[in-house]
């Protein structure tokens, strides 16, 4: 991840991290899927046919305030 600055506090050099995902079936990480949450039959989210991107996270180590991205297609 490039420098970056917290939209919080100002500080720079935020740390880079992920979001972790370790509910069954998952990949390790989090995902942002493009569009409105819609729900099936069964209460899950539908996702067929819609890109998928991973999430990153970058940590503010002055006041620990998370910013996300999705920068890269999962």
């Amino acid at each position: 991840m490039d420098t970056l600055k917290c939209t919080q506090c100002g500080a720079v050099d935020l740390e880079p991290g992920f979001i972790e995902d370790d509910g069954e079936h998952s990949r390790g990480y989090a995902r942002w899927i493009a569009g409105p949450l819609e729900r099936g039959m069964l209460g899950g989210a539908k996702r067929m046919g819609r890109p998928r991107w991973q999430i990153d996270a970058a940590r503010c180590p002055q006041c620990g305030h998370l910013e996300l991205f999705a920068r890269e297609r999962a």
